[in-house]
């Protein structure tokens, strides 16, 4: 966690909810099998997870061509892959997010993703749809330059940055479509996480009940989008997740839960926005 004061995780040890299963390990099997069970139920089709391969430290300066190599040599073929096909294109190809993309040159990543550069991975085995961070407005010529394939938002906070504020995802649609791009706005429940950074209190975005989701996705939609993300299934720390969750209280301390619409609310939320998006889609 670079953003996140090594000292203050040491002295700030619960979250502000708990989760229905209980304290567990995303390492679990039987948690896994769970949660998919969840994410299926709520009619989720994708699960994005951040993924560093057994001796590949996470750096920048770690080489990235190893990374997908690895990566796609193990799970390429592997059907749980989610693939799509490229505008125009014949195969189908998996997608992959990368995350703080505009830290390197777009003059460097041009050499990975134009299908003349000196390094493309174009038409190789690694190949894949690839998709750069926009935080910033000008994030979206960087994406651009880089010939990436598309951009995401990630951070559920509206107006924390430019590419999380709700208003701009109209106009970052209609950039996208103009030049063939992809565009994954990211919708979010809420935000809270000054139990990790108790500084930040001004950038938390209180749910109100469903009020808040319900605007993110409304706004999603009406941008005319192909995808949408949702941050998070369980980033508990940033308060963003839309796991089930139950009341709790330890030692005079009482967790935020989602009372009075009980556990499942938001995951029940979630699909009746993701039933209208399909039906918009159609």
């Amino acid at each position: 966690m670079d953003n996140t004061d090594i000292g203050i995780i040491n002295i700030w040890k619960t979250g502000r909810m708990t989760t229905f299963e209980g304290c567990y390990s995303s390492a679990d099997p039987h948690i896994i099998d769970t949660h998919l069970k969840q994410i299926s139920k709520a009619g989720i089709g994708v699960v994005v997870v951040s993924w560093t391969p057994p001796n590949f430290t996470d750096s920048p300066n770690q080489i990235l061509t190893p990374l997908f190599n690895t990566a796609l040599n193990k799970y390429g073929d592997h059907p749980a892959l989610y693939k799509v096909r490229k505008p125009l294109g014949h195969k189908t190809l998996p997608v992959i997010y990368i995350y703080d993309s505009y830290l390197i040159p777009a003059v460097a990543w041009r050499e990975l993703l134009s299908s003349k550069g000196n390094l493309s991975v174009r038409g190789t085995a690694i190949d894949a749809i690839y998709l750069g961070l926009l935080v910033e407005s000008h994030h979206k010529y960087h994406i651009k330059k880089s010939q990436f394939d598309g951009f995401y938002t990630y951070f559920a906070t509206n107006s924390f940055t430019y590419g999380s504020t709700w208003k701009n995802w109209q106009y970052l649609s209609k950039f996208a479509t103009q030049n063939k791009l992809i565009f994954v706005p990211s919708v979010g429940p809420g935000y809270i996480d000054i139990g990790v950074r108790p500084w930040n209190s001004a950038n938390t975005r209180h749910r109100h009940h469903g009020q808040y989701y319900d605007v993110a996705w409304h706004t999603a939609v009406n941008a005319r989008v192909n995808y949408v993300s949702i941050t998070s299934f369980n980033e508990w720390h940033e308060g963003t997740q839309i796991e089930p969750a139950r009341p709790k209280s330890s030692h005079g301390f009482t967790y935020l839960d989602y009372e009075p619409e009980g556990p499942y609310y938001y995951m029940n939320l979630t699909k009746s926005w993701i039933t209208q998006f399909e039906k918009f889609m159609a």
